[in-house]
C-alpha cells in the first residue's frame, strides 16, 4: 500500500512518529525505523520536537511528546460534545430539572453542554459560563477522583470536605442544597473516558423549593444513567 500524501515533509514526518509509537529511539534507531537520512531524520524529529509532538526521555532518546496527548484529549472532547445534546434533553425530559455537562478547566470548571428546562423557574447556566470549583456538586464530582495532592490543595478554601468527597466516590454522585448559590440546588454524577478517569460531570440543577433537601433521592439514577451513557459513547469510540 502506498503511504505517500503527495506532501514529502508531512509523509516523513509521519514517517517519525509512526517510528516512535513503539517507544523511544535514539536517531540511529530512527534512522533505521524509517529508512529516512540521517540529517533528515534529524531535522524532522528536532523540528516536531520544537512543535511538542516529539519530546526526549531522561537518555536523550526520542519519544512523542505532550502535544499529541493534548490533540486526542481534544478529539475525545469533540466526540463528547457529539454526544453530550440528545443524552442531556432526554435527562431533561426525565428529570424535568435543567441539565449540564461541565469539564474542569484549572482551577475553574466550564459548562460546554446545557439542555434549559422549556418553562417556568430556571436554573440557567449557559454554555461557556465559567464556574468554581470550591462549591456544587459538579465541582464535587470533579475533584473527588483526583490524586491525592491535588485534592488536597482543591479542599483549601472549599464549601466541601474530605469527607463528603469520600462519600461522592462511595454513591458514585454528589448533591448540593445552596452551595453555590442560595436557592439552587443540584446532583451531579461523573463521566468517565476509556481509562475510566473522569473527564466531564453531568448535572439536573433547579431551586430547592423543586429539587427539595434531598435532591439526590429524586435525581440521582438519572443523572447516574445519563453520565453512563456518556461514558459508553466514550468507550465506544474510544
Amino acid at each position: 500500500m502506498d503511504n505517500s500524501s503527495g506532501v514529502g515533509v508531512l509523509d516523513k514526518a509521519a514517517l517519525v512518529l509512526g517510528a516512535l509509537e513503539s517507544g523511544p529511539a535514539t536517531l540511529a534507531g530512527l534512522v533505521a525505523a524509517t529508512g529516512l537520512a540521517r540529517p533528515t531524520a534529524h531535522r524532522l524529529a528536532v523540528a516536531l520536537e520544537h512543535h511538542r509532538m516529539v519530546a526526549r526521555d531522561m537518555q536523550g532518546r526520542f519519544i512523542l511528546g505532550p502535544r499529541l496527548a493534548e490533540l486526542a484529549a481534544a478529539a475525545g472532547e469533540d466526540r463528547l460534545l457529539a454526544t453530550a445534546g440528545p443524552v442531556l434533553t432526554h435527562l431533561r425530559d426525565v428529570t424535568g430539572e435543567s441539565a449540564q455537562l461541565y469539564r474542569r478547566q484549572g482551577d475553574m470548571r466550564i459548562c460546554v453542554a446545557a439542555a434549559e428546562r422549556l418553562s417556568g423557574l430556571r436554573d440557567t447556566v449557559p454554555v461557556g459560563s465559567t464556574l468554581t470549583m470550591k462549591a456544587g456538586s459538579s465541582a464535587q464530582v470533579l475533584m473527588a477522583w483526583e490524586e491525592p495532592e491535588r485534592l488536597h490543595r482543591g479542599l483549601q478554601g472549599a464549601r466541601f470536605t474530605a469527607t463528603a468527597l469520600s462519600g461522592v466516590r462511595r454513591r458514585g454522585w454528589a448533591q448540593s442544597i445552596g452551595e453555590r448559590e442560595p436557592g439552587v440546588a443540584s446532583v451531579s454524577a461523573p463521566v468517565r473516558g476509556p481509562s475510566n478517569r473522569v473527564v466531564a460531570a453531568v448535572s439536573v440543577s433547579g431551586p430547592i423549593e423543586r429539587l427539595t433537601r434531598h435532591p439526590g433521592r429524586m435525581h440521582a439514577q438519572a443523572v447516574i444513567d445519563a453520565a453512563g451513557r456518556l461514558s459508553e459513547a466514550l468507550r465506544r469510540t474510544g
